[in-house]
């Protein structure tokens, strides 16, 4: 699986951390299906770790909503609901323009150069050649890199989980995606607001940004 994630920078990761972000990524790329049953002995297997990390991993992501465990059926890939955009939208129409603010306000130099790089990436992005999985997965690169930036981690979990939980609605309806690479492609200002210390800017776009996904996802359906 390609990767996707940005969060923490730094030592190795534990065994189990691995499988959580492995699992995650599978889970919000709708690689594991919705309504899927969770294999833990597979998943292991398929990861190269014992059960006890995917264990682990896996009550994690019955709190975020990603799996779901129903007595004597089993573990299940949480079903992606469209009356869910609403609410997941509700939260991050507010807490995204925050996010944006605060990266603006309090990036240091290795957010920046990380930003930077994340910015180069979209500028190469060309709707022709980018399949709408790479796309998707640069979004999700976008938005954690973001979330990083505002060194709050109450904040970067809260806005990790809501967008993880938007991007499985979009996997679901992406081939009736008009523009998809301009929606992945209006981070650049967005960035750039808070690579030059705007935090005014950077929360506007960051709200017209959620704004227009919810529309786009409504004009999908």
């Amino acid at each position: 699986m390609q990767h996707v994630a940005t969060e923490p920078r730094g030592e190795e990761l534990s065994l189990a951390e691995r499988a959580y972000r492995a699992i995650r990524d599978r889970l919000v790329m709708l690689e594991i299906r919705p309504g899927a049953p969770i294999n833990e002995d597979q998943l292991a297997q398929s990861l190269g770790v014992g059960r006890t990390p995917v264990r682990e991993a896996l009550k994690r992501l019955q709190y975020e909503r990603l799996i779901t465990t129903y007595p004597r059926r089993g573990t299940f890939a949480t079903d992606v609901n469209i009356t869910d955009l609403a609410h997941i939208s509700e939260v991050r129409q507010e807490l995204e323009p925050l996010a944006a603010a605060q990266a603006a306000r309090r990036a240091t130099a290795t957010d920046r150069a990380a930003l930077t790089a994340v910015r180069r990436e979209l500028e190469s992005v060309d709707s022709r050649r980018r399949d709408a999985d790479e796309l998707m997965r640069l979004d999700l690169q976008v938005h954690r890199a973001i979330y990083a930036a505002t060194h709050n981690p109450y904040l970067e979990d809260t806005l990790v989980r809501h967008d993880n939980l938007a991007t499985r609605i979009w996997c679901l309806f992406v081939e009736r995606m008009s523009d998809m690479a301009g929606h992945v492609e209006e981070h650049g200002p967005l960035i750039e607001a808070i690579i030059a210390g705007d935090p005014d800017k950077a929360a506007q776009l960051a709200r017209d940004h959620v704004e227009g996904f919810e529309r786009a996802i409504r004009e999908a359906i």
